[in-house]
């Protein structure tokens, strides 16, 4: 076992664990919260953090392999959350949770695939100006901690 994958892949299970145990006692009213600044509604949000872990562990990967990430720009994303949240916008907890739970599984098992060589891999990302940034600043930056930033802007939507 790789003791630096097996730790990013834990981290990214607790957070993801983290988001799921406090969305789970979300009332309805609560579940359709649209979050501040955001305009996205929570349920909307949790299954965003859920549907995103594939992609992020796609780019990763791809750094792992030595490949640059082009084409990935904020526009993009930000087309992509629109596009989503618009798809979404009915999501049920039960519909979110389970993808939740399925997603961060497999984007913890593909982690702990990575050898030490794979998240040392560096090549450049577009989506942060060409730098060339390493397989484990991407997983750690987007997939590991996504879970985290939004429950806590969930949490402060609350006021909890």
């Amino acid at each position: 076992m790789n003791k630096r994958s097996e730790a990013l892949a834990v981290r990214l299970e607790a957070g993801a664990g983290a988001l799921a145990s406090f969305v789970s006692t979300l009332t309805e009213a609560e579940w359709q919260t649209c979050l501040p600044g955001d305009g996205r509604k929570i349920g909307v949000v949790v299954h965003h953090v859920a549907s995103v872990y594939p992609i992020e562990i796609q780019l990763a990967q791809a750094l792992a392999g030595g490949n640059a990430i082009t084409a990935v720009t904020w526009d993009a994303v930000k087309a992509m959350n629109h596009d989503h949240s618009k798809d979404q916008d009915g999501v049920t907890k039960e519909a979110a949770l389970a993808l939740l739970g399925g997603n961060s599984a497999a984007a913890a098992a593909a982690i702990r695939a990575l050898s030490d060589v794979e998240l040392d891999s560096a090549a450049p990302v577009s989506l942060n100006s060409d730098a060339p940034l390493t397989c484990q600043f991407i997983l750690e930056d987007h997939a590991v901690r996504h879970s985290y930033h939004h429950l806590a802007r969930i949490r402060a939507a609350l006021g909890r």
